[in-house]
Formats: structure tokens, sequence, C-alpha cells
């Protein structure tokens, strides 16, 4: 196959197993090749937005998930975990950080001290909303080869397929 400007790598990928085991049926290629390819892509992208605020994604997540739970925005870390894209042992690892910049507080509960509560502090408070506007402009500019309905159709597909796997709140 001859690259053209339509062609990606998978297109590239999926012509060499055509002619080397035409045999299979290898069109998820098609799929996952792409979303593992677009994932790295996109990865990429949002970790420079992020590093002009002095955070990666996991800080970003545990601020933003804090950000949108309602005020005083405080959490369990087991709730951090489950509301955030954060696994179990980011979250501890994070929170240390992101306390130690001030952007975060933990704090035993008054009604049960095996509850701790995380909460963000007003530096954490304003760095999120700083760098929420920025994150979401980066995320509109990497859609941007999409019109809307594309998008909208894009995600509704997308969560059939996370639900499909257990992905599912």
């Amino acid at each position: 196959m001859e690259p053209t400007e339509d062609t990606d790598h998978v297109d590239l990928v999926l012509a060499q197993w055509a002619r080397q085991r035409p045999d299979l049926d290898v069109s998820p290629m098609a799929v996952i090749g792409r979303l593992k390819r677009l994932g790295r892509l996109l990865d990429t992208e949002l970790r420079k937005v992020f590093s002009e605020y002095g955070l990666d994604h996991p800080s970003f997540d545990v601020l933003a998930t804090l950000r949108r739970s309602d005020p005083p925005h405080r959490l369990t870390p087991a709730q951090l975990m489950q509301a955030s894209m954060v696994t179990s042992g980011a979250v501890s690892q994070r929170l240390d950080r992101l306390e130690a910049g001030g952007l975060v507080t933990r704090t035993r509960s008054e009604e049960d001290a095996r509850v701790v509560h995380v909460a963000l502090t007003p530096s954490g408070l304003a760095l999120i909303d700083q760098a929420l506007p920025a994150h979401v402009a980066n995320e509109h500019r990497l859609l941007g080869a999409l019109p809307p309905s594309t998008r909208t159709e894009l995600a509704a597909t997308l969560r059939t397929l996370l639900l499909s796997l257990g992905d599912a709140p």
C-alpha cells in the first residue's frame, strides 16, 4: 500500500497483515490500534497543558474531582478513587504530593477518626480554576477535526464499548 494523505499508520499495518496473513480477519486492529495510538497522542498533548500549571494528569484529575464535588470540595480517599480516573495505588501518592504542595489538606473526621477527608485548599481551588479552562480549550482543539454531531456519535459509541467491558459507575 502506498501512503496517501488519508492513510494513517494503522492502514499500513492492516495492509501488511493482509499480505502476510490473508486468512486472518484483522479488522479489530483498525479500531483498537487507532484507539491505542490516539491515546498516546492525546496524552502527550494533555500533558503539555498540565505541565504549564505544574501538574501531571493524575494530580489534575484529583484536583478536578475535588472541584466538581459539592462544596466544601471534600471527599475521602476511597471516594476520590471511585470518582476519579486515578488508581488506588496512585491516590495516596498523589495526595502526598498535592498536600506537600499546599493544594489539598487531609483531616480526620470528627465523627469517625478512621475516616480521612481530603479537601482543596484555597491555593488548590485557585489552581484548578486556572487550569481547567485551559484543559477544556485544549480538548476542544484536539477534537477540532470532528464536527459536533460526530463528537456526540463517537462519545456514544465509546460509552457502549466501555459499558460492554464493565466500565460502569
